[in-house]
């Protein structure tokens, strides 16, 4: 995966557009692959679903908390992205208070799918889902991986740690003074 640009896709997002007014002030929106990762270097990370126990507790608060650290090694954004639709990430972004991770609904898995990343989870009820990995991204080319092992379909187990927040911010040197 080192070396590889991502997939260019469009992905279905929903922005809040206050001008709309009223209980649902969000529009469509199409968002490619290059608005997200064109000129930036990011840390990219997937997971099985929003409102999933791993995912909710460690994974995407982790990311949030880090951030400062993050940004204090050169990553410009943090980005999870999800086989879930719009309205399902938002909904959990407010959930979880995100200020700071950015989260990119892949509601068709075309992304996910085209990473090589799209296992089945029929034994959990979820359909088709990503496997857990992350990346740094740099200008929509993989600068370094980590996946989780064992990827398969309809996985017994839900491995992490590959994609743990601190274990990519150890990765990820520290800049020097100047």
């Amino acid at each position: 995966m080192i070396g590889k640009k991502l997939p260019d896709v469009t992905f279905k997002t929903r922005l809040r557009d206050d001008s709309l007014g009223g209980p649902n002030p969000y529009r469509w929106a199409e968002t490619t692959t290059a608005d997200y990762f064109a000129g930036k270097r990011v840390v990219l990370f997937s997971l099985p679903g929003a409102f999933t126990p791993t995912c909710s507790t460690y994974q995407l608060p982790e990311f949030e908390k880090l951030h400062p650290a993050f940004a204090e090694r050169g990553i410009d954004e943090i980005y999870c992205v999800s086989v879930n639709d719009a309205f399902v990430m938002n909904a959990w972004g407010r959930q979880q208070g995100l200020e700071h991770v950015k989260l990119i609904p892949d509601g068709s898995g075309d992304f996910t799918r085209r990473m090589g990343m799209l296992v089945c989870k029929d034994d959990l009820g979820f359909g088709l889902r990503s496997w857990r990995y992350a990346a740094i991204v740099n200008d929509g080319v993989v600068e370094a991986w980590f996946e989780e092992p064992g990827i398969s379909d309809n996985c017994a187990t839900d491995p992490y740690g590959e994609s743990a927040p601190q274990n990519i911010l150890d990765k990820l040197a520290v800049p020097a003074a100047v």
